[in-house]
């Protein structure tokens, strides 16, 4: 299964605020995704999609236990993932804050998680903190 927040051509491709300078009213289009990684297929809006995601992934205590297990590359599919959700706040304003906040509260806040990624990882530590200050720099 691939969401939005696994690969960053997603976020590339989108044309959100593209649309948004076009119209006269300046107003950010509506943006909706259909998410068929299920046989029962939803549409949602794309904030909405965002915000499941995050919360079933980046967020989510199984997602990155599991992650953490995988050594460095898990430690980087983590920072990956953090990467491409500001990809979204970007493009498209569609992260909630939250979504920040959590995740610097899970992987920075937390002393242990954060001991554990430098061990498996530092650079991807180091990338991870690097798009907590470029997200909290841009207002997110």
């Amino acid at each position: 299964e691939i969401s939005l927040t696994d690969v960053s051509h997603y976020f590339d491709s989108d044309p959100t605020k593209v649309v948004r300078s076009l119209r006269k009213d300046g107003k950010m289009p509506k943006a909706f995704i259909a998410d068929t990684t299920t046989a029962n297929a939803q549409v949602r809006t794309l904030s909405g999609q965002v915000r499941l995601d995050s919360r079933t992934k980046l967020l989510n205590p199984k997602f990155y236990e599991a992650a953490l297990k995988g050594g460095y590359e898990g430690v980087r599919e983590i920072t990956r993932r953090l990467r491409f959700t500001l990809g979204w706040s970007t493009t498209a304003g569609a992260v909630d804050n939250f979504v920040y906040e959590d995740a610097n509260s899970t992987y920075i806040a937390d002393k242990d998680i954060r001991d554990r990624m430098m061990d498996k990882n530092p650079d991807a530590l180091r990338d991870m903190i690097q798009t907590f200050l470029e997200a909290n720099s841009k207002g997110y």
